[in-house]
């Protein structure tokens, strides 16, 4: 038997009218979705859903993989879990009746099968896909006849940062954790209490609720609390020699073996040597992309500014400025730079047959290959600037930099060629017999002024020019767009991930961008509406 596709029916019945008149502004996006399920979730898109699915004749009938897109989409507009997702669907009117079952008293599909087809949508990217069919039905529906076939578009990207959903621990809850992982699995193998394994491998401390209630110790005290990390270091160190000899084969195997590289990880990335007295203590200073969660292991330290400082992942979007549309949605750990999410955003822009005329970006893009792209094919980057500042001394703001001629002038009208990414040193003798050395520089006797030139230099030469006009500064202005489309993503989903893990977080970025995108189209469409106009381009 095939897979059953979703048609329910266009024409609003008279119940459904009903309620669509009895929803205001709370409940206008219900209305919306009922009466456009049709245009975001036809004929052609069901069929890719139905893709996911593999028609051997065995096993149940799936439920429609386009009600389930529609329930998915629900569900992020709700903030609903599984478990009740599939309780509104009994009892929601407002759910029911855009899932076309309005009047049943049985679930419209099961938790299990509600999660399952979120893990297919994951697998085959078809949330990616999902995104994309809201940026290509709302740029046709929208009423702006120009722009309808229009490929070059102004895009701003920009991010924000997303606290992570797993536990963030100190070291020794984090040594803890990662070995009570361990001591689970082995257990779990051997069919025995988790007790025993402690007490054969000769770590008590897990016997305990938590690791610091099994070790016992005033922790403000220094000493002590230096004496507990070496008793919860030996400890560890004894698990891993009672592994090696009583499993020999199972450590090198899934799950266990995935448990003890997590168990080095962290005492790799948190203890050193103790110069002082041997064995171990807490390293100084932060490991290169340290491990903050045993729970979720992608998690890192970021910065969001120099005083904001969070543990999870940076969200990243693309926004279409004239449509109010975004476009691509990206996820990355909280410590790797903005210019790195730029490309996976451009790739999936180009999917769509789109192009990029206009990026505007803020200056932690300003260093991705996207903006040489843009640039290479005839677009325009605009962006502020970087600022030039050198205590009492003159920046570099004060130089004249002519990039035709690939020379700098200092403020007393000496000039020096420069060379893209290098640094310039006027002539030495010329500096010491300047009046305004004092002013210039502190450079030792012997040396002259230097000027460091950036690889990128004539980008920031004319950015610079930017923010010195009235025009140039309103162009920079319009990158707010993007910083809009973060708050209203920001508090339908919250500041804390609802899921561990890149994957699924971006999952959930593009579904919320999907609602973001759907309430867009509504915004644009109710002019059209108000003065009879069709809402829909057939």
């Amino acid at each position: 038997m095939g897979i059953m596709r979703w048609r329910p029916p266009e024409p609003l019945s008279e119940q459904e009218e009903q309620f669509v008149k009895r929803m205001g502004r709370k409940g206008k996006l219900f209305a919306f979705l009922r009466q456009h399920r049709h245009e975001l979730l036809d004929e052609a898109f069901q069929e890719e859903l139905e893709g996911m699915y593999r028609d051997t004749g065995a096993g149940k009938t799936p439920v429609p993989p386009g009600l389930m897109a529609m329930a998915t989409l629900l569900q992020g507009y709700l903030g609903a879990s599984d478990a009740t997702m599939v309780e509104l669907t009994v009892f929601d009117l407002r759910v029911q009746m855009v899932l076309d079952c309005l009047g049943q008293t049985e679930p419209a599909f099961s938790q299990g099968a509600f999660y399952d087809f979120r893990h297919r949508l994951i697998r085959e990217q078809m949330d990616q896909r999902l995104l994309e069919k809201t940026v290509e039905v709302a740029r046709q529906r929208m009423r702006w006849e120009a722009r309808q076939t229009k490929s070059l578009l102004k895009v701003a990207i920009d991010s924000k940062p997303l606290e992570g959903a797993g536990r963030v621990e100190d070291t020794l809850n984090l040594l803890g954790h990662a070995a009570r992982k361990v001591v689970m699995c082995v257990a779990k193998h051997l069919e025995i209490p988790m007790s025993l394994v402690c007490q054969e491998a000769g770590i008590p401390v897990l016997l305990e609720s938590s690791v610091k209630k099994g070790l016992d110790v005033d922790w403000n005290e220094r000493e002590q609390k230096a004496r507990a990390l070496q008793k919860l270091y030996k400890q560890v160190e004894s698990l891993k020699k009672w592994l090696k000899k009583n499993l020999p084969e199972h450590v090198t195997q899934a799950p266990l073996s995935e448990h003890l590289k997590t168990l080095e990880q962290v005492s790799r990335q948190n203890l050193e040597p103790d110069p002082n007295g041997g064995g171990v203590r807490i390293r100084w200073g932060v490991a290169e992309d340290r491990r903050v969660s045993i729970e979720d292991g992608q998690m890192r330290h970021g910065r969001k500014s120099q005083s904001k400082r969070f543990n999870g992942y940076k969200q990243h979007i693309a926004t279409e400025l004239e449509g109010d549309l975004i476009l691509a949605c990206e996820v990355t750990p909280a410590n790797r730079p903005e210019q790195e999410a730029a490309q996976a955003l451009q790739k999936d822009i180009e999917r769509q047959g789109l192009q990029i005329a206009e990026l505007y970006i803020d200056r932690g893009y300003i260093n991705s290959p996207v903006v040489e792209e843009v640039q290479k094919k005839g677009g325009e980057v605009v962006c502020k600037a970087w600022g030039s500042q050198n205590g009492e001394l003159f920046a570099k703001s004060a130089f004249h930099l002519n990039m035709s001629r690939r020379t700098v002038t200092c403020p007393a009208g000496q000039s020096q060629s420069f060379t893209l990414g290098h640094v310039v040193e006027f002539e030495a003798q010329k500096c010491a017999s300047c009046p305004l050395r004092e002013k210039c520089t502190s450079a030792a006797s012997g040396r002259g002024r230097t000027v460091s030139i950036a690889e990128n230099e004539p980008l920031q030469h004319r950015l610079r020019k930017l923010t010195k006009s009235p025009a140039g500064r309103a162009r920079l202005r319009q990158r707010v767009s993007v910083e809009h489309r973060l708050a209203h993503l920001s508090r339908r989903q919250g500041h804390r991930a609802r899921y561990r893990g890149i994957r699924k977080n971006v999952f959930d970025l593009r579904r919320a961008a999907a609602l973001q995108n759907i309430e867009s189209w509504q915004r644009h469409s109710a002019p059209a509406q108000q003065h009879g106009e069709p809402m829909t381009g057939s």
